[in-house]
């Protein structure tokens, strides 16, 4: 890990504080209210609307598959307004081409020389609606900008401002005119959030407030200070033995029999890459900051896990005959791997900005998993001894 505040005990942690931080009760206000203001707009979703604000704070992009009409773009788009910051909008077609997302090279007569013309996506935040419609090429296009945040035309790399964030929308129910996202691709995405439809009371309230005057949002953040946090959700701490459960849950994905999991051997073809094992550190240290806390729980691992790694695994072609989902395979994970108990004590360290008397954890006050859950894990260095 290269966080300064991995495994360091409570008082190194609060030295290592930047000046002018937000407290984290603070900060957690304010990113309640700026997700309050997108829920003035769209009639529950709450998860969707949370995951969004995490992909943001842990400098990743963020995947909505739905079927129509569930208020994806709709969401994006005041999710931008609210966080501030430039927006652009592609609708991808079957005959995009890579130049009419990145740039390209264009020849201006009166000059005698090309002069490049750059593409929509330099900007904060790009909404790539109904991505799936693109073909390959258009979608290889997007590999160097989400992973590098680059752009690179005729030989010079063009970085793209920050913050930059991508979310995608794309609509599973249709095959034709449909180019499916190869491996590569979604391994990019740091989470990808299923939509569903919404409740019958959410479907009143959407008929209430939408047939009328809609409600607009109103602008909460800024790229500064969006920048700040997400350097604060970097410094949330992550307890050893946390991190430990959270590597667990991936090599679970990988050799499930290890983990007393035979029966999904041949249900997972393709196990979580190493970005999932980032990816879940740092979606729940982003989650663990909205909560107003500087230390990660393994219910933060929990809540954000099917989302993180649900599709970064490949299922076998029998599990997929059966009609299993990624989804069920991580819930299972999710549930036989047992996860560190955190012992609560009535102090808090120097760090913690809790109210008089509310029970914090410190630094080593984790207990390890019951046995047989106890031995190392497979391929990796013993247990360290916190005592």
């Amino acid at each position: 890990m290269s966080s300064p505040s991995f495994g360091q005990p409570v008082e190194e942690r609060a030295a290592a504080r930047t000046s002018g931080q937000l407290g984290n009760q603070a900060a957690s206000q304010v990113l309640g209210d700026a997700i309050a203001q997108v829920q003035r707009v769209i009639v529950g979703q709450e998860h969707m609307v949370e995951q969004l604000m995490v992909a943001l704070l842990a400098r990743g992009h963020c995947l909505l598959e739905g079927v129509p009409g569930v208020a994806k773009t709709l969401a994006v788009r005041s999710f931008a307004t609210v966080v501030g910051g430039e927006f652009a909008r592609i609708q991808f077609t079957p005959d995009l081409v890579p130049s009419d997302i990145i740039g390209t090279r264009i020849y201006r007569a009166s000059q005698e020389a090309f002069d490049v013309e750059l593409g929509p996506v330099f900007v904060n935040f790009v909404l790539a609606d109904e991505i799936n419609r693109a073909p390959a090429k258009v979608q290889a296009a997007m590999l160097e900008l989400m992973a590098e945040k680059q752009v690179s035309i005729g030989g010079t790399t063009y970085p793209v401002p920050q913050p930059f964030i991508v979310i995608a929308t794309q609509n599973p129910i249709e095959s034709e005119g449909v180019y499916p996202l190869p491996e590569a691709q979604r391994d990019r995405f740091l989470l990808k959030v299923d939509v569903p439809y919404p409740a019958g009371n959410e479907e009143f309230e959407i008929l209430r407030r939408m047939s009328v005057d809609p409600p607009t949002s109103q602008p909460v953040l800024n790229p500064q200070l969006i920048i700040q946090l997400q350097r604060q959700a970097q410094d949330v701490f992550v307890h050893n033995l946390v991190a430990e459960y959270i590597v667990r849950l991936v090599l679970a994905t990988r050799t499930p029999a290890e983990f007393n999991l035979p029966d999904l051997t041949s249900v997972i073809q393709l196990g979580c890459s190493p970005r999932a094992t980032l990816g879940l550190v740092a979606a729940s240290r982003a989650l663990a900051l909205i909560h107003g806390r500087d230390y990660v729980l393994p219910t933060d691992v929990q809540t954000v896990a099917k989302d993180v790694m649900a599709h970064r695994i490949v299922l076998g072609f029998d599990a997929v005959a059966d009609n299993i989902v990624p989804a069920q395979v991580i819930e299972r994970i999710v549930a036989m791997v047992p996860p560190p108990t955190p012992v609560w004590n009535q102090q808090s360290g120097p760090n913690h900005q809790s109210q008089p008397g509310r029970a914090v954890p410190s630094a080593n006050t984790y207990t390890s998993p019951p046995a047989p859950y106890q031995k190392p894990v497979p391929n990796m260095p013993n247990q360290p001894d916190f005592s």
